[in-house]
């Protein structure tokens, strides 16, 4: 990454690039980057032309094509979706082209943090109960029996209990009792009844919904026990019962909740949800890469990184398959980018609805731009395995989970497969938080994380002004040591959370 000299300052990210990013204003008229005029206004975290690019030509950046000239452009011009746009382009896949044989830390050698050792070995950086929903009309039934269990005070007694969560959504019936998206929520709910942040479980149901508990408990081999208890409001009697048997229920857990206590655990055990979520123009610059090497860190010290949103990668893939250890991996990957070039055709949709209309204010104009800024997060290790929504994360390593691009919908597959700690870059500024999985807000710009601070947990902008990719992710790797061992994030201490489970509908809504 150059920063070229002159005022206002740009920044051409390869030598190969014929636009540059704006890193201060730049006025019509001014001279930027060595020399050049700018035709127009181009504002912070926008690109500006360099080089003659011709109608139908490749617009480069990170080395890169991020899109294709709609006309004729100029040194000097503003490089955005009035005159550059999408256009299909051959990817070279190069499976494994670029593994390496990645280098562990000994175990002796591993950082650590203070975690929670659950029964099945797993490690948790949070204390939870939960209480998860069969169906939507069970959703009212589960915030009651929260709200009680709280209001009673109840909860002073247990001081290693970090809270009762509702985990409530909107499907659950009104869908194929067999398939793709029963599939998913079966997955899902599993998936956070078994997460390692969570101590005990309460599932509720009404009771002749599609998604019926007793198949679920079948499926898995689940017993009621200390803790997992389930019941349904039409068996045990309506609304008032079910939430006074609920409250029973969960006081009874409680205890073997609370018997838990930190202890030192490998952070080899880490599985680290990577998410980017109203994202600009240097959220590729600065916070996704300086994330990425925060990851490399994490790998080292022999944890897990998940990287997901599947549309969000969509035209960087080709940089991943040459990362994957097999070519099985990457044709993996391949085939879920073809799923959902499939899904959003039968929809009536394209992959380049994406960006957001957040995204291109803050300067990104194509899913393509978008895409290699995202890919960014993943750092530079090897891609050891390629999962399906909300599928168990088991491989170490670097690894890849297909999910919506949208933010809630990709974390909950991300906390159903296992991850036990987030981190969220953002440049718009998002607001938002995920129990019970710790969310970490790396803000890719400084003036934003000055307005939101309180959200914000650290600023990447400053990377621009000169700290270096590396020692921010250092910053990022210690923090996340932290959290996990209890210190909150701005999103906890907020208390954001408690409605950012949202499972991946498919299929029809009958």
């Amino acid at each position: 990454m150059k920063l070229v000299d002159s005022e206002p300052r740009t920044i051409r990210l390869s030598p190969k690039d014929n636009v540059v990013v704006a890193v201060d204003e730049i006025a019509a008229g001014a001279t930027a980057a060595g020399g050049i005029v700018a035709a127009a206004r181009i504002t912070r975290g926008h690109k500006m032309a360099v080089a003659e690019i011709a109608t139908g030509a490749a617009v480069l950046k990170f080395g890169q094509i991020i899109g294709f000239a709609k006309e004729p452009i100029r040194p000097g011009d503003w490089v955005h979706e009035h005159n550059a746009g999408m256009a299909d382009f051959e990817r070279d896949y190069a499976f494994s082209a670029n593994a390496r044989n990645d280098e562990l830390l000994p175990p002796e050698a591993r950082a650590t943090f203070q975690g929670y050792r659950r029964a099945n070995g797993r490690a948790g950086t949070r204390n939870y109960i939960g209480i998860l929903t069969s169906v939507n009309c069970s959703a009212s039934v589960a915030r009651f029996m929260a709200e009680a269990v709280t209001r009673s005070g109840i909860l002073a007694q247990y001081p290693n209990v970090d809270g009762i969560i509702p985990f409530v959504h909107g499907t659950g019936c009104g869908m194929a009792a067999k398939g793709e998206g029963f599939d998913i929520l079966n997955r899902t709910q599993w998936g956070y009844a078994t997460n390692p942040n969570i101590a005990a479980v309460l599932l509720v149901g009404l009771g002749c919904e599609v998604f019926q508990i007793a198949r679920m408990k079948e499926l898995y081999n689940i017993a009621e026990s200390d803790t997992f208890r389930s019941m349904t409001i039409q068996d045990t009697g309506g609304t008032r019962k079910t939430i006074e048997a609920g409250v029973a229920a969960i006081k009874e857990m409680l205890p073997k909740a609370n018997a838990v206590t930190r202890e030192t655990i490998s952070a080899s055990e880490l599985i680290l949800a990577l998410q980017c979520g109203g994202s600009d123009g240097y959220s590729g610059i600065t916070a996704n890469p300086a994330l990425g090497a925060a990851v490399d860190n994490l790998v080292r010290h022999g944890g897990t990184g998940i990287l997901s949103e599947t549309p969000e990668i969509y035209g960087a893939e080709h940089l991943l398959t040459r990362r994957a250890v097999n070519r099985a991996v990457g044709e993996k990957l391949v085939a879920r980018i073809k799923w959902w070039e499939a899904y959003a055709a039968r929809n009536g949709g394209e992959m380049n609805n994406n960006p957001s209309p957040g995204n291109k204010a803050g300067g990104l104009t194509t899913i393509l731009e978008k895409s290699l800024g995202a890919a960014a997060k993943g750092g530079t290790t090897n891609l050891t395995a390629v999962y399906e929504y909300a599928e168990p994360v088991t491989a170490k390593g670097f690894v890849f989970m297909d999910t919506p691009g949208y933010d809630p919908v990709s974390a909950t597959g991300q906390v159903a497969g296992g991850a036990n700690i987030l981190c969220f870059t953002t440049g718009r500024g998002s607001a938002y938080g995920c129990k019970p999985t710790p969310s970490i807000k790396l803000a890719t710009n400084t003036p934003m994380y000055e307005r939101m601070v309180e959200d914000m947990d650290i600023n990447c902008g400053d990377i621009l002004d000169g700290v270096s990719v590396a020692d921010k992710g250092k910053e990022i790797f210690d923090l996340i040591l932290r959290v996990a061992s209890g210190e909150k994030s701005k999103s906890e201490q907020l208390g954001y959370g408690d409605n950012e489970f949202v499972p991946w509908q498919i299929g029809a809504t009958m």
